[in-house]
């Protein structure tokens, strides 16, 4: 066997070694978010990098989110960032260099983008949000993906902090407190999912 083709064989070893990419979704700005939970956002996205992930997040076109935040605090903390964002093109709303790496799914906001955002992750964290992080949350849910809720954030998050979505129990939508309590649950719930 060739080295090179040797190098694309993955085992659990590589998986468990390989840095998780942790989604961070959240209320979009038309919902009025405050200046302590665009704090917050930032402080996940920097707690993710800290710990050596990578912040994948819904990169929108036309405006900010508590997402968007969190790819900047990620930024600020010198981690790794990936925008999933809507349509064709790469033209995000962001234009401050955030963003490291840009999917455009050719899909759109509410139409599928969520799906491709989300089983992108191997954990989410939900701050807040409306029907678009609901959305995420309920897709991440089908899909056995860990979701952690931040307490205390109003929205969706709240909502279903500590509950399952339906009867199937599939997953618990854990509660967190603090940016570094949601980020440890997600390193934990998503180790002890690959083992």
């Amino acid at each position: 066997m060739f080295p090179a083709i040797r190098c694309g064989i993955f085992n659990e070893s590589n998986m468990r070694n390989r840095k998780l990419q942790i989604g961070v979704m959240g209320s979009a700005q038309d919902l009025n978010y405050d200046d302590t939970l665009r704090d917050l956002a930032r402080e996940i996205g920097r707690e993710i990098a800290r710990e050596g992930h990578v912040v994948v997040y819904g990169a929108e076109k036309d405006y900010d989110s508590l997402s968007t935040q969190a790819a900047k605090g990620a930024k600020e903390a010198g981690g790794l960032t990936v925008g999933v964002t809507y349509g064709k093109g790469k033209d995000i709303w962001e234009n401050e260099g955030f963003t490291d790496i840009i999917i455009a799914t050719g899909l759109e906001r509410g139409g599928g983008r969520e799906f491709v955002l989300v089983n992108s992750c191997d954990a989410i964290i939900a701050i807040s949000g409306g029907s678009g992080t609901l959305t995420e949350i309920a897709i991440a849910y089908q899909s056995n993906i860990p979701v952690i809720v931040m307490n205390g954030t109003g929205g969706w998050a709240e909502k279903l902090g500590g509950t399952y979505i339906d009867k199937r129990n599939r997953v618990l939508a854990e509660e967190a407190t603090t940016a570094q309590e949601a980020v440890s649950m997600a390193i934990r719930l998503t180790t002890n999912k690959q083992i």
